[in-house]
């Protein structure tokens, strides 16, 4: 059952259960992108990210990555484990597109041997400032060791994912991860895993079909993030999910 509303973000929102260590992720249909100052709502999108985010969690656990997932209740709503959320994005890079091409001189498309793990302070006030392990432990936001295993989280994130969408026809050029603490304190993976948050490529045409859609104001976006579910998701799901009567 859904209780008191925790948090309202850009594009979900958080609200507390009647279990003091579990909460309830609403995934709306709203859309941003520049730091807030592009905005509309997209009928459908937040239907598309929770499936596909489930389905990733999904990915992530069978490959021994402890997230915050617990269950897709239905289609735009997921239960999951309530974390203190560290205001960090972690940022692993394949291949060279978006902001990385605009402040360094590195060729669009340019595929990289080793990722590129990139950390970024989350703050709209302060522009997703790129942070150093230095200036990290002085904002007093991670600890040393949290670093390090975000990073080593991160890589393996990266490589598991990669190999399963690879396998579905797609690319993963980049992506980003936000990590929690749970109640013992220990990291896990949380937030969303979603075209809103990854670059998807088809494999071989090179396809754009994530959120660069919209910040490039091109293409049809639900029918992009329709077609990575179609992608990934089994047939089985997809028609429970569909079916599922109303939970909350």
């Amino acid at each position: 059952m859904i209780g008191k509303l925790l948090y309202a973000g850009k594009a979900k929102n958080v609200y507390e259960t009647d279990h003091p260590e579990k909460v309830i992720i609403e995934f709306r249909d709203d859309i941003t992108a520049g730091d807030g100052e592009k905005r509309d709502r997209i009928p459908m999108k937040g239907y598309y990210n929770s499936i596909i985010s489930a389905k990733f969690f999904k990915v992530l656990e069978s490959a021994n990555i402890k997230t915050h997932y617990i269950k897709l209740i239905k289609p735009g709503y997921i239960l999951a484990k309530k974390l203190e959320i560290i205001p960090i994005e972690v940022i692993a890079r394949n291949i060279a597109t978006g902001s990385l091409t605009r402040r360094y001189p590195f060729q669009e498309g340019q595929e990289f041997k080793d990722p590129i793990i990139q950390m970024d302070y989350k703050s709209d006030e302060y522009g997703d400032p790129m942070l150093n392990d230095s200036i990290a432990m002085a904002l007093g936001i991670a600890t040393k060791r949290e670093l390090e295993e975000m990073r080593k989280i991160t890589l393996k994130v990266n490589m598991t994912l990669k190999e399963f969408l690879k396998g579905k026809g797609l690319l993963l050029p980049d992506f980003k991860l936000e990590f929690g603490r749970n109640s013992t304190g220990r990291l896990l993976v949380g937030d969303e895993i979603s075209p809103d948050t990854c670059r998807l490529w088809d494999l071989q045409t090179r396809e754009t079909l994530d959120k660069d859609l919209f910040r490039r104001g091109e293409g049809n976006i639900i029918e992009a993030y329709r077609r990575v579910a179609s992608l990934i998701l089994e047939e089985e799901d997809k028609k429970r999910w569909e079916l599922e009567d109303d939970q909350l």
